[in-house]
């Protein structure tokens, strides 16, 4: 292939110039910039404009094949269109949405014509309003091809909603429900943007089971912990979390759902049953509802040495049969709990033990000759912004004197520690779910902890 290779190319007669003949390919390589400096007509597409960016806000004329956004907040603007041969194009756009306020007028060039009317200019006054003219022929005249808003444009969608107490982390929003309330949904949202919320049910905690003189009570089971993340969350979710299936995140429609949330178990006095703690639920377009956890057996105590059962189980009392209460209990998938441990009663030597509270993801542990068992671990999100654990199982209790040993741990996610030697058990963590431990020779067990509802989505 021969080439040529100059600086310009000048007609030789006229002012016109031509590259190749009819039929022929002109190829423009990759990489190479054509950067026009005058008027160019006949290029792409009969009713498409490039794009001139810089704002019109006063008089001026128009050139074919050239779009343009005209600002009229200081007053009435005219355009006039330039001469009209077949295939030109003009665009016209309202920068400010000010049309409906100050008018733009088209004024046709000569004798051309504007939608067949003969030297008649037009007004364009609807706001946020840009159309495209083609001029076709002397008969029409420029005749607008396209027309559009700004409010057609498509946008993204996202949940909004109030209720609880309000914060953000980044693009998403968190409702934090530490008490009954209401999540309002005034916009549902839309696939493009977010229309599903995540969500974390935690139950009340149930109280540590009391610890007559020379007997050890259980640990206070934690209360259910469920949690469903909707894909289009981000954060780091627990174990327990349902990321697919029908529990993940949950769609919504603008209503009103109603919000639950179980207060912890009170800690009961001998002969008394074990205080287990309530349920919390979110009515949504499926209900999620947590069981309040299982309270903790009184040491030695008739019926009350065995641990309740709930969302997760309390523990066991001293005793031959003071076994730990069950987990999960209404069945759920997956588990919003564990059982708890058992008593130990060992009379030579004399070894009296309570079984840690069960937690949201470990089974209470069970006593053993070297002490009582501690509090099963609750689980951590970073649901609410940050990683927290939730729902640990209060510690198993001991007694005090000869037969004494070591006072157990609460479960990490709030979980009490048991009494030490003569004293009451520690109560649960508010809004965690956390068991209360058990109390220690005569004394009562710690409270539960209050439950909590945290509800997260994208909103931008």
């Amino acid at each position: 292939m021969s080439e040529v290779k100059v600086n310009k190319i000048s007609p030789r007669s006229g002012t016109g110039v031509q590259l190749g003949d009819s039929g022929d390919t002109i190829t423009i390589p990759a990489g190479a910039t054509i950067n026009n400096q005058g008027t160019a007509t006949n290029f792409g597409a009969t009713g498409s404009a490039s794009w001139n960016t810089t704002v019109k806000t006063s008089t001026f004329t128009a050139v074919a094949g050239e779009g343009y956004f005209v600002n009229t907040t200081g007053g009435a603007v005219t355009v006039n269109l330039p001469a009209g041969v077949a295939g030109a194009v003009v665009a016209i756009k309202d920068y400010a949405n000010t049309f409906d306020t100050n008018a733009v007028t088209l004024a046709p060039n000569g004798s051309d014509k504007i939608g067949g009317n003969n030297t008649v200019d037009s007004t364009i006054s609807t706001e946020g309003v840009a159309i495209t003219l083609v001029f076709v022929d002397s008969t029409q005249g420029w005749l607008v091809t396209d027309s559009g808003l700004q409010n057609e444009a498509p946008t993204l969608q996202f949940v909004t909603a109030t209720g609880g107490t309000i914060t953000t982390s980044g693009d998403y929003k968190i409702h934090t429900f530490t008490g009954p309330g209401t999540f309002q949904v005034t916009c549902a949202g839309g696939p493009s943007g977010s229309s599903e919320i995540s969500y974390m049910v935690v139950a009340g905690g149930a109280s540590g089971g009391f610890s007559s003189p020379g007997d050890a009570g259980g640990g206070g089971g934690a209360g259910g912990f469920r949690e469903g993340k909707t894909p289009q969350c981000t954060y780091t979710s627990s174990p327990l979390a349902c990321t697919s299936g029908s529990n993940n995140g949950l769609p919504v429609a603008v209503a009103s759902y109603p919000v639950t949330v179980g207060g912890g178990g009170t800690a009961a006095g001998s002969g008394n049953p074990p205080g287990s703690g309530s349920p919390s639920s979110f009515v949504g377009t499926t209900t999620i509802t947590s069981t309040g956890g299982g309270g903790g057996a009184q040491g030695n105590c008739g019926t009350y040495k065995v641990g309740g059962a709930g969302g997760s189980g309390g523990g066991g009392g001293n005793g031959t049969t003071a076994v730990g209460g069950a987990g999960n209990t209404p069945s759920v998938s997956p588990a919003q709990g564990f059982a708890g441990g058992d008593g130990l009663e060992v009379n030579n030597p004399q070894n009296y033990f309570g079984g840690g509270g069960g937690g949201a993801t470990a089974v209470g542990a069970d006593a053993a000759n070297s002490g009582s068992g501690p509090g099963g671990a609750g689980a951590t999100t970073s649901i609410n912004g940050s990683p927290t654990a939730f729902a640990g199982g209060g510690g198993g209790g001991c007694v005090s004197g000869p037969r004494g040993g070591s006072k157990s741990s609460g479960g990490a996610g709030g979980g009490g520690a048991a009494g030490s030697p003569g004293n009451t058990g520690v109560d649960g963590t508010t809004n965690t779910g956390g068991g209360g431990g058990s109390g220690s020779s005569g004394n009562n067990g710690g409270n539960g902890g209050d439950g909590i509802i945290i509800i997260r989505y994208k909103f931008q």
